[in-house]
């Protein structure tokens, strides 16, 4: 620019224009700088309502949910129920013995797991042993001791009421001498307190029944149930001749 072109304070014009803009360009900034915090404010504001809104709905959604849908307390242990209750239970078994031509007052088994509960009529009796009798006669005379020889016929039944064993069908009547472990212990506790004449109903609970092995076809874990008729009682002696020994029941 040559010196005809130059104007007196032209200069100190041009600083003050820039001086101006300078002036205006921090002003400027200072208020976009000023609207940016506004909006990040109201953005933060508006993410705190946000976030305010979430956590009242969900605490209405907690309280609404704990009035409608209740929470069961825990437990430290929880128990499948059986499908079947006890009286449903006893109706299928009565069913089942009906099927399996059970004689009249037999009683019912209610298995719940390994437990077993025997339900039966007030003419029952059970003993501390677990034995458990019902007396349909009582017969006459006196009962049976250790060493004499007991004759009888008998019905034997598992817990379905299902027949598994007969004298009666077999002909001929058994015949044991007490006090030889030649019994079901449980059988034989059954049969000391009869009389010559009486008929028993005997219930046998496992820890009475047989022995456990591949020689007895009675189960264990179950319980067996006889029909027991007391023919007679003898005394026995034992007898020897030579080399030869034997008892004589008479």
């Amino acid at each position: 620019m040559g010196l005809a072109g130059w104007v007196p304070g032209s200069a100190d014009r041009t600083f003050s224009t820039s001086a101006v803009l300078t002036s205006s360009n921090e002003k400027w900034e200072r208020q976009r700088l000023l609207y940016k915090q506004k909006d990040e404010g109201s953005q933060d504001a508006n993410v705190l309502g946000h976030e305010e809104r979430i956590k009242r709905r969900f605490l209405l959604f907690l309280s609404v949910s704990s009035v409608f849908f209740p929470t069961s307390p825990s437990t430290a242990k929880s128990k499948s129920k059986n499908p079947y209750d006890e009286r449903r239970l006893l109706e299928l078994n009565k069913r089942i013995q009906k099927e399996n031509n059970a004689p009249e007052d037999f009683p019912s088994f209610v298995r719940e797991g390994f437990e077993v509960k025997v339900v039966t009529s007030d003419n029952y009796i059970k003993r501390d042993s677990g034995l458990i009798y019902r007396d349909f006669e009582v017969g006459t005379g006196d009962c049976p001791k250790a060493g004499q020889q007991v004759t009888f016929h008998y019905i034997g039944y598992n817990e379905s009421g299902r027949r598994i064993d007969s004298t009666y069908l077999q002909g001929s009547p058994a015949k044991i001498r007490m006090g030889t472990n030649g019994l079901v212990p449980g059988f034989e506790e059954g049969i000391q307190d009869m009389r010559p004449g009486g008929k028993r109903r005997i219930i046998i609970p496992p820890e009475l029944g047989p022995p456990v092995g591949p020689s007895t076809f009675f189960s264990s874990k179950q319980f067996e149930v006889f029909d027991v008729e007391l023919l007679g009682i003898k005394d026995c002696q034992r007898r020897t001749i030579g080399f030869y020994s034997d008892v004589v029941c008479t």
